[in-house]
């Protein structure tokens, strides 16, 4: 191969992967806001923090100073399973759109849960077994993050409780046998099995669920079962230090062979894996060595970014969890059942939050149909079916090589595919018939979820 020539697919050495993990916000000007307790709305202390989380997880959750944080050998072994993903050049896709554009996209799916969600939940994992409980409660939107954990957790030996939005338990039956072969109990939410769950169902009857209520019900297991702890799959600090492991690797592959991207683009539900591909570029445009271009992509019918406000409110729909200042379209705001199942959050995470409040990174909110459109696109000529949350990166990276073909532009796009949607055949299915509908919430639908909002301030 000529120096000047890039592969399909570029792959890091094993002695060429990240050791530590990029905490961004080292680097921030502009600290996010720490958490507040729901009875008190004062700061929630680390002893708050440790009768839900595991103890290191909460340290991290905490540290805003150290830039970098040691992987444990342990969790670098089991990354060595199916890491490093490989970041793949999108020839044929540019050939199809006959643009000029470079595209490159991180590819997530390489393993059983389909995702990126795994790189967090081995860590989550990890902490607790050290911590030596019993095992975890978490919620999960489409079910990639149960399913991720339900396996870190069974290499770990731990018991794992998985409430799961009540639209997905039923669009995807699939994902949640898996989670059940890797020995997780898959609860569907809201559900007569806890306090928070019965009163939402009262409130709410025939609820398709959200995030928000998962939560809820996750935390009240956790809270009120000896040896048992809260693990989140999104928005926390914690977990978008975690998934840094994505970044790091995709700059470390990008840098290999002298490639400077333009424009960096995301799904953003609640950051996750939008704060893991972008921290470590966004840490060069903080210290002022580089620039780059973030865009979020979110969904037109749960659009935190976009249309939410920026402002303390709870992370849940029980109104159970810490306070968190963040964009949101308020605790009480049920999304339409899209099937975008993991970009059904109400909120955003605090970092991304803060990052878009100071304007570092751009939003766009798209419909379904015009990303599932996109999505089979990409399909055809790059032979990955992607999952829904991930297609909206597509969506704008197809968008922005358009661009580039109207100006004449060169412009090096590099976008996340978080993972694949093997699991989404329903969601796939009404598309394909036309039964698929777009939602947009209207202002009344929003002004609904802003009432309910706390008043403190």
């Amino acid at each position: 191969m000529k120096h000047n020539e890039i592969p399909y697919k570029i792959y890091l050495e094993e002695n060429e992967m990240p050791k530590s993990w990029y905490n961004v916000r080292a680097d921030m000007k502009n600290k996010p806001a720490p958490l507040l307790n729901p009875a008190t709305h004062e700061p929630v202390t680390e002893e708050e923090l440790c009768n839900v989380f595991c103890k290191e997880l909460v340290e991290q959750e905490l540290n805003d100073r150290d830039a970098y944080i040691a992987i444990p050998q342990e969790i670098q072994d089991f990354y060595k399973m199916y890491r490093p993903a490989p970041l793949v050049r999108a020839y044929c896709l540019e050939k199809k759109l006959g643009t000029p554009a470079k595209i490159y996209y991180k590819f997530e799916g390489n393993n059983t849960s389909g995702s990126h969600k795994l790189n967090s939940a081995i860590a989550q994992a990890y902490y607790a077994k050290k911590q030596g409980l019993k095992g975890v409660t978490t919620e999960t939107g489409a079910g990639q993050w149960g399913t991720a954990l339900s396996m870190a957790c069974s290499y770990f030996d731990l018991d794992c409780k998985v409430f799961m939005v009540k639209v997905s338990y039923e669009q995807k039956p699939f994902r949640r046998e898996v989670m059940r072969t890797y020995g997780a109990s898959v609860t569907p939410s809201p559900s007569d099995t806890t306090e928070v769950g019965r009163a939402i169902l009262e409130k709410f009857p025939g609820t398709t669920g959200s995030l928000g209520c998962a939560i809820s019900e996750a935390v009240e297991a956790a809270v009120s079962n000896d040896g048992y702890r809260y693990v989140l799959g999104s928005v926390l600090n914690q977990v978008l230090l975690h998934q840094t492991i994505i970044g790091l690797e995709t700059k470390a592959a990008l840098d290999k062979y002298h490639i400077k991207p333009d424009i960096i683009i995301g799904c953003a539900g609640g950051g996750s894996n939008l704060g893991g591909l972008i921290s470590p570029f966004m840490g060069e445009k903080l210290r002022g060595e580089a620039d780059y271009r973030f865009i979020a992509v979110e969904p037109a019918s749960c659009p935190s970014f976009t249309r939410g406000r920026f402002a303390y409110d709870f992370c849940d729909t029980g109104a159970v969890c810490p306070l968190a200042k963040m964009y949101t379209l308020g605790s009480q705001f049920i999304p339409s059942a899209n099937h975008a199942g993991g970009l059904r959050y109400h909120g955003m995470s605090p970092i991304l939050s803060q990052l878009y409040a100071d304007g570092l990174i751009e939003a766009r909110a798209e419909e379904q149909t015009s990303v599932f459109k996109a999505a089979e696109q990409f399909a055809r000529v790059e032979g990955i079916l992607p999952a829904p949350e991930s297609s909206h990166a597509i969506k704008a990276a197809i968008d922005e090589a358009m661009r580039c073909k109207e100006t004449g532009e060169e412009k090096t796009i590099v976008f996340g595919l978080t993972g694949t949607g093997y699991f989404d055949m329903v969601a796939y299915e009404k598309f394909h018939n036309g039964e698929m509908k777009d939602y947009i919430p209207t202002e009344e639908d929003l002004q609904a979820g802003f009432e309910a909002m706390p008043k403190f301030e």
